[in-house]
């Protein structure tokens, strides 16, 4: 089979001639059709994510594929079904051994493009405004990082939910695609303080944050009392210092989410997010925006185009 494998971090991947593995008990093994890049994978293939995998590997955090072999142990799977899942690594290979409990059946509708874009970013957004947020009708939202993948869908199903949306990306070509999805205002982070704009539109309420740094740092100084803050990532690179004060004087929240981890303590909060999310999609209310598909041995540059922030929505890769 084939695969991209990174051999040294922060160096290109190659892609490779090697032997398919067998399931491991509790696991299956998938003919992947298509990988869905993550902001997380250009982390790992640095060395700068929370998880480190022993070199060399096959990066791919998030697939839509086949099941082609069952491990001992698995029966709530069968060879045939077509699945998508969110398993960590191995996705941009041609066949890769999966944990069966992350997988979940992937509807007849659905394109292989859509489901290997949809898992990471639409159940991010999902779980971190309803199950951690709390979001209501009426509130503000406030979404930082607006055209990237996890944060357009959060525009997105903010706005099913009731919210007023802010949008903030940078320049006008990304504030356009989070218009397009729903977003009643719009901040050009690269021309506007993000801090006068939001306090003019009334304050936040809740603010999506997967950008961290200065950006966290003028949100917070937007929120309204009793606002909940949800850092989801720091694609600045700055994991931001929160000032225990302005917690203290607005009755401020700022809420810890890491949406992976659930899938480990307690996968009920995804499964019952997907069942949802599955649901809007087959009535036509969600759809995931991709902007680029690329095969397999253009990898390495459907990477660099999160890593550049060259990309809006989601950016996939066909696998086979």
């Amino acid at each position: 089979m084939r695969a991209m494998r990174l051999h040294e971090l922060g160096q290109p991947m190659t892609l490779d001639e090697v032997s398919q593995a067998n399931p491991l008990p509790g696991e299956v093994r998938v003919k992947v059709h298509t990988c869905g890049i993550n902001f997380g994978d250009t982390l790992i293939v640095q060395g700068k994510y929370q998880e480190k995998f022993d070199l060399p590997f096959t990066p791919g955090m998030e697939i839509c594929a086949t099941v082609d072999a069952l491990g001992e142990g698995v029966d709530n799977l069968a060879v045939g079904q077509r699945i998508a899942s969110y398993s960590g690594i191995g996705g941009l290979g041609e066949y890769s051994c999966i944990p069966a409990a992350t997988c979940v059946q992937v509807p007849d509708g659905m394109s292989d493009v859509d489901a290997a874009a949809f898992l990471v970013a639409y159940g991010t957004s999902h779980v971190a405004l309803g199950y951690k947020a709390h979001l209501k009708a009426g509130e503000t939202l406030l979404v930082l990082g607006a055209s990237g993948g996890i944060g357009l869908t959060a525009v997105e199903l903010g706005k099913m939910m009731g919210a007023t949306v802010i949008a903030c990306a940078r320049g006008a070509e990304k504030l356009a695609v989070a218009k397009a999805v729903g977003a009643d205002h719009l901040i050009d982070s690269s021309t506007q303080d993000i801090r006068e704009v939001v306090k003019s539109l009334g304050g936040a309420d809740v603010v999506y944050d997967p950008i961290g740094g200065d950006q966290f740092k003028a949100a917070l100084r937007a929120c309204n009392p009793e606002a909940r803050i949800i850092p989801v990532g720091f694609a600045s690179g700055e994991v931001p210092q929160i000032p225990a004060n302005i917690l203290l004087v607005k009755n401020i929240t700022v809420i810890g989410f890491y949406w992976g981890s659930y899938a480990k303590w307690k996968p009920s909060v995804l499964t019952d997010s997907f069942a949802q999310l599955f649901k809007w999609y087959a009535e036509g209310r969600l759809k995931p925006h991709v902007s680029h598909v690329l095969p397999l041995e253009q990898a390495n540059e459907a990477l660099q185009l999160l890593i550049d922030r060259k990309a809006t929505g989601k950016v996939v890769v066909q696998v086979s």
